[in-house]
């Protein structure tokens, strides 16, 4: 039949046996009406009294006249307060003893009230007193002079008439409840077991089981209900791993950034936050001697001090920190819940190595135009001696000459050392990788230096462990470093000294090591040993006149990169210098 499948119909046949329920209702309603009608009234009889009071101030001066004419006509349990036009205040006596009085302070602090002598507007509101515990109805009445007439009255009187109607309702409510028992079960059961089994399915959804479904009894509305809300859990199912999977991209996003990222809120909680971020907080914490703590951590007081800005002010806020030894910036932008800045996020750059490259820069200029004015003050000096005759012999001439060539010889050297080593930097180095017999071409970089070795009464000598033969790099680039290497070790190394040169070679690397039992290298200048012009100390070579033009070991450093190997460094002072470098094999086949 069709009321079987119609819930509107079991409603309707239902509802007839639960018309109780809307004489409840009429019940409620009748009690609110009777409530507002005893307010109205008494705001109405109110209003009046103080429209007559206020025609009475507005006819007549004597004051005494008014007050006790304002007494008469009053309910003897309210209070009548007058504010004249001059700015006087009075205010009546009640018989209800627990109604406080008011001042004009008070009248003025509240705004509706302030306004029936401002605006010249009347005034009808409920209101707590100022003792914060009477409820009272108040009115208000303008004057024609920017005068006032306030009544108030407590709203006791109201409350016990309108506790004798719900008496009365209440006494109708409950034989009525009596009769609606048996007919809420029988309802209860016709309607609210699929809604149970409906909540049942609905807790499911709230712990992640998003299959469950809610089975489908009937063709009415309930059943469309049940079909819906398994619809809705498909629907969820699929809403919510799309949003897992964007949350995981994002995370991941910000995880692989270099930069660090911390998200706060206003309470200065940390929301979310990727690895470069979380080393600055160590770092942090690390510098100031604090033992970190995961329950309770404390935010970095720069962090601390840009997120107050941000939250103050809506606006982004730029810090630069030293920590650690390293330079950084941190952005901090607000993020916005519509118009309310609900926190910040935070973008942490660590610019320590653009600040380095900057100095590099600068270094680079003055360094460069260090070395080039002293050979060009060379040349212009000796060159001018040789245009004024200040040479007169061909043999002076001639020598003149000799040291203006061996200076632009040097200048030459300097600029082609510069160009190499800007290409090497640029990543433009070209790489000829060969194979090469070891001893041999071992032998033949040797051989270069033992003349030079001899004359500076230095000894030589060279120790192999070769496991294979054949290695492979570029020839000129290695013996380039090489050349380097053993030329710094004899000019920093004594007479009657030595330098050991090691080659290792097996089918994973190459490994060479060139060691003197020289000058050394000081401790503090170790770590730039590999920069642009780093030159020894003169007083610690021992040839004084060959002047080299710092690039050298930048250069090295560079050709043994670019094979990705690596040349490393160890010195003590007067005890001598090792430098080993190593071009893996693997990686060059």
């Amino acid at each position: 039949m069709v009321w079987r499948n119609n819930i509107v119909v079991k409603l309707a046949l239902t509802i007839i046996l639960l018309v109780f329920i809307v004489l409840f209702i009429l019940f409620m309603l009748l009690m609110q009406f009777f409530e507002n009608f005893y307010i109205n009234e008494a705001e109405e009889d109110m209003m009046e009294t103080a429209a007559r009071v206020a025609t009475i101030i507005d006819q007549q001066d004597n004051r005494r006249f008014i007050h006790e004419t304002a007494e008469l006509i009053k309910d003897p349990a309210s209070r009548i307060a007058i504010v004249y036009p001059t700015g006087d205040y009075w205010l009546s006596m009640s018989s209800d003893s627990e109604l406080s009085a008011i001042d004009l302070d008070w009248i003025q602090d509240e705004s509706e009230l302030s306004e029936v002598i401002t605006l010249e507007r009347e005034v009808q509101k409920l209101i707590v007193l100022p003792d914060d515990t009477t409820a009272a109805i108040i009115v208000g009445q303008p004057l024609l002079d920017d005068g006032a007439v306030y009544i108030y009255q407590s709203l006791d009187v109201v409350n016990q008439t309108k506790a004798e109607t719900q008496k009365i309702i209440l006494i109708a409510a409950g034989f009525a409840i009596v009769f609606t028992v048996f007919f809420a079960v029988f309802l209860s059961t016709r309607i609210t077991s699929p809604l149970i089994k409906m909540r049942e399915a609905a807790a499911d959804l709230t712990q992640g089981e998003f299959n469950t479904k809610v089975p489908v009894l009937t063709h009415d509305e309930l059943g469309d209900l049940a079909r819906e809300f398994n619809r809705m859990g498909r629907q969820l199912k699929f809403h919510i791993n799309a949003v897992s999977q964007e949350k995981e991209q994002l995370a991941s996003i910000v995880k692989s950034m270099a930069d660090g990222v911390i998200t706060l809120n206003r309470n200065e909680d940390i929301i979310v936050i990727n690895p470069p971020a979380e080393k600055y907080i160590e770092d942090w914490y690390f510098e100031r001697n604090i033992a970190p703590d995961a329950n309770q951590q404390k935010l970095p007081d720069e962090l601390k001090e840009a997120l107050e800005k941000v939250i103050k002010g809506e606006m982004e806020v730029i810090r630069e920190t030293h920590l650690q030894g390293r330079d950084y910036v941190m952005l901090m932008t607000p993020l916005y819940d519509e118009d309310y800045v609900r926190g910040a996020v935070a973008v942490i750059r660590d610019m320590t190595e653009e600040r380095r490259l900057d100095k590099l820069r600068k270094d680079f200029i003055a360094n460069v135009s260090h070395e080039l004015r002293t050979p060009i003050a060379m040349l212009q000096g000796y060159s001018e001696a040789i245009v004024d005759d200040v040479a007169e012999s061909k043999q002076e001439k001639n020598e003149l000459a000799a040291i203006i060539h061996d200076e632009s010889l040097r200048m030459s050297r300097l600029v082609n050392e510069l160009l190499d080593l800007a290409r090497m930097e640029a990543g433009h180095i070209q790489l000829n990788l060969e194979t090469v017999q070891v001893e041999s071409y071992i032998d033949r970089i040797i051989k270069k230096f033992q003349r030079v070795a001899e004359e500076n009464q230095v000894e030589v000598n060279l120790s192999m462990d070769v496991t294979t033969d054949q290695a492979t790099f570029d020839l000129d680039r290695v013996e380039q470093v090489f050349t380097n290497l053993i030329d710094n070790a004899i000019r920093h190394t004594d007479e009657q000294g030595y330098v050991q040169i090691k080659v290792i070679a097996n089918e994973k690397e190459f490994i060479a090591e060139v060691a003197d039992n020289g000058s050394g290298i000081p401790k503090e200048d170790l770590p730039f040993v590999f920069e642009r012009f780093y030159k020894a100390d003169k007083s610690r070579t021992r040839n004084k006149e060959k002047k080299g033009t710092g690039l050298g070991l930048a250069i090295a450093k560079n050709i043994i990169d670019a094979h990705q190997g690596t040349i490393r460094v160890n010195s003590k002072l007067q005890q001598g210098t090792t430098f080993t470098f190593t071009i893996p094999q693997s990686k060059q086949k």
